[in-house]
């Protein structure tokens, strides 16, 4: 129901907008955009189309602009920041947290990079520089370098004391971490344990080090499987040698886990995740050419499959009316399972030691949908073609195809993964065309056999 309310609310928004635009009026254009958070602005620019976007962009508070550029595609934002002066930009960025703004870094100009490293103080350039290093995707490139730390040997006062002349503490601080005088990390410390305990009694007393540290070379989705699991706020980060580099924070998951979402969901279709909505016709083409072509490669495959067949086609027109019914359930039964797979991997979920248990549940449960499925099916062809023996064929490729669906939807997803082939890419294009070949080598197949020899 949430989901529904925030899509009609930007459902809501875009109407507002656009008919504002189209009017010439760009006062209440403005006032709507100064009441919307960062990520909402995000979000309605890129269901704008290039003009429009460029009038909305040019309304939004300079104050808002890094955070908002941090929450568009990359194609989006490649466009945004090529209209924007050098000064802009620099000006857009130099607020943001040290991972944000490694996000960005990679995006902007050379010439304006070298002046936002100019721009920055000596620590935090090293710190950017710090996180830089880390390949992208890794705990490392995710952190942020900006931590409290304390003592063991200290008292509750003097951390109070100490983060009142601190001022402020960076966004998500649920916990301070406990370093030690080699900056090595021992334990967190809650900052409610702070404020309902003695103000004389030590850190060491309260140090909770139950959370592990994550290490800076994890992978990004096993960090978000992590905080998933935990349901932390906030987790530190170190390297071989326990050494504090900084703190990953929620935020920074969940875009993680919207931006894994949205990438599975498109990548299925064989689309780019950072496509943009109103993206150049020539750059969408491109993109998507590709996979139409290997699906037009599977087609001729299932084709050559039917040619085979030709002179039983030929003799038996009703065939070629209920050969869709074959590939056309079978596809949809491998994507079931396949689906089921590329979350499991994803997870973690699936490897080898359960990939046998997985199948054989797999086949199964293929086998007894195949045999109710195929048994409608051949009821439905029997009073249509007055034909037991077709109706026999069908039912019966039906139930090897389901099978071969069940096997395709479980191994293949394995195989691609460990051929570093990301599944949710190219698994639907491989297991539907193994169906589709599958069950018409299957139905034409049993009908020679059967109906005509």
């Amino acid at each position: 129901m949430a989901e529904i309310a925030r899509h009609d609310k930007t459902s809501r928004q875009l109407r507002m907008l656009s008919d504002a635009l189209d009017s010439g009026r760009l006062g209440p254009v403005r006032r709507l955009i100064n009441t919307l958070a960062p990520a909402e602005i995000g979000n309605l620019l890129e269901s704008l189309p290039p003009g429009k976007r460029e009038v909305v962009w040019g309304l939004v508070d300079p104050e808002d602009d890094g955070e908002v550029l941090l929450h568009v595609g990359d194609e989006v934002r490649e466009n945004l920041i090529a209209d924007m002066d050098p000064d802009e930009i620099i000006a857009a960025v130099e607020d943001l947290d040290i991972d944000d703004l490694a996000d960005l870094v990679e995006d902007l100009p050379d010439t304006v990079i070298d002046e936002v490293l100019k721009s920055m103080d000596r620590e935090n350039r090293e710190r950017l520089e710090q996180v830089l290093s880390y390949p992208e995707g890794t705990a490392g490139r995710l952190m942020n370098p900006d931590v409290v730390t304390v003592r063991a040997d200290v008292t509750i006062d003097v951390i109070l004391r100490y983060l009142r002349l601190r001022g402020e503490l960076p966004e998500h601080t649920d916990h301070l971490y406990v370093v030690n005088r080699r900056h090595q990390y021992l334990g967190r410390v809650a900052l409610a344990s702070l404020v309902t305990h003695a103000t004389t009694m030590p850190v060491n007393r309260l140090i909770d080090n139950e959370q592990p540290a994550l290490d800076v070379n994890e992978p990004a989705h096993d960090v978000a499987r992590e905080f998933s699991d935990h349901d932390w706020i906030s987790a530190p980060v170190v390297d071989e040698n326990n050494i504090l580099l900084g703190r990953i924070t929620i935020d920074d998951v969940v875009d993680i886990i919207r931006e894994r979402a949205e990438h599975q969901a498109l990548s299925a279709a064989g689309l780019d995740d950072e496509e943009d909505l109103f993206s150049p016709i020539k750059r969408a083409v491109r993109g998507r050419v590709v996979w139409l072509g290997i699906n037009l490669f599977t087609a001729f495959m299932a084709a050559l499959v039917i040619g085979r067949f030709e002179v039983t086609l030929q003799k038996i027109v009703a065939l070629a009316v209920l050969m869709p019914i074959v590939a056309g359930i079978g596809g949809n039964a491998a994507v079931q399972v396949l689906t089921l797979m590329v979350r499991g991997l994803a997870l973690g979920q699936v490897g080898s030691s359960n990939a046998g248990i997985l199948l054989w549940k797999e086949i199964r449960v293929a086998l007894i949908n195949g045999i109710l499925i195929g048994g409608v099916v051949g009821v439905i062809a029997l009073i249509w073609f007055h034909s037991w023996s077709l109706s026999l064929v069908i039912a019966c490729a039906l139930i090897i195809n389901f099978c071969a669906a069940a096997s395709a939807g479980v191994m293949l997803p394995i195989l691609l993964k460990r051929m570093n082939i990301d599944p949710a890419v190219a698994g639907t294009v491989v297991v539907t065309a193994v169906t589709d070949i599958m069950g018409f080598f299957c139905f034409l197949g049993l009908a020679t056999l059967i109906l005509i020899y």
